[in-house]
């Protein structure tokens, strides 16, 4: 959160920033009213693109995590949505034999390219 002073003689003011949402699929924050047009567009993307990698580089479509995201007093626990969502993110990203650093599988491909494994001592 950013601080602004209208002058000096004043305290500073807390600028909020509007409540944003994690992508389950991609990872990325998108603003509440936003991520639902995202979603659709980012899980077509995801199936080209897992269509395209080789048979065992392929996953599981990705589930949109159940959390219970309505509070007792009948808020949007985002917290716990955005913690499913980046979980759910985390778990699409796959480890390199070599170095275990994890990637999406496109860039695993392009990765091991250069990843060589360490010489012994």
């Amino acid at each position: 959160m950013a601080l602004r002073s209208t002058n000096h003689n004043t305290k500073p003011t807390m600028i909020r920033r509007p409540p944003t949402v994690f992508c389950y699929i991609c990872g990325r924050e998108y603003g509440t009213k936003s991520i639902s047009i995202h979603e659709p567009q980012c899980l077509k993307k995801w199936h080209n693109e897992n269509n395209l990698l080789p048979k065992e580089l392929r996953r599981p479509v990705p589930k949109k995590p159940e959390v219970r995201t309505i509070t007792a007093k009948g808020f949007y626990d985002l917290d716990a949505l955005n913690e499913a969502a980046w979980t759910s993110a985390q778990s699409q990203l796959v480890p390199c034999h070599v170095c275990g650093r994890t990637f999406l599988p496109d860039r695993l491909i392009v990765h091991q390219r250069s990843c060589k494994p360490k010489a012994a001592k």
